[in-house]
This record gives structure tokens, C-alpha cells and sequence, in this order.
């Protein structure tokens, strides 16, 4: 993978998160919390780790924040085969 940037989250007072970041490399962005990738978005499709997608209530708000949504919508498009489980940390 080529990264182009890494870019910080932001936690609700908009401090810098240390540990949970997006990473950019071409169209394709992941979000990556401490060393593990939980979601990557490429061509309109969103793919999560089937392992840690829902890890931690601190890897769920970034989550969140990186969908756009909040966990009731994610299991739904889980549910529906929009979201794909896959392994991000192969």
C-alpha cells in the first residue's frame, strides 16, 4: 500500500486522538485504531474487519465518526450484505 497522508481523528472536544487515524492511499481510506485496521472504504463499498469491526466502545465511536453512523445502522448494512466482514489484518 502507497499512503499518501495520515490523518488524526478527532475526539468531541476536537483534540487529536492519538491512537486512531485514517489513512489515505489513492480513492482508498482506512481507519486504523492503535495498530489494527477496523474499516476501509474503496469504490463505494465498505468493507470491516470481521474481528474487531465492534473490538471496543473507544474503536466504536471512531468507527461511528469514520461511517458517519451509529452501530444500529452498521448491523443492519452487516446484516444486508451492503458492509462486508472481511480480514483487514491479514
Amino acid at each position: 500500500m502507497i499512503i499518501d497522508s495520515v490523518q488524526k481523528m478527532r475526539t468531541t472536544k476536537g483534540n487529536k486522538a492519538a491512537n486512531q487515524v485514517i489513512i489515505h492511499s489513492g480513492l482508498t481510506e482506512y481507519f486504523r485504531s492503535y495498530d489494527t485496521y477496523i474499516a476501509l472504504k474503496e469504490n463505494g463499498n465498505i468493507f470491516l474487519d470481521a474481528a474487531y469491526w465492534d473490538y471496543s466502545a473507544t474503536t466504536g465511536k471512531y468507527r461511528n465518526q469514520f461511517l458517519g453512523e451509529g452501530i444500529a445502522d452498521t448491523r443492519k448494512k452487516i446484516k444486508s450484505g451492503e458492509y462486508k466482514l472481511v480480514d483487514l489484518n491479514q
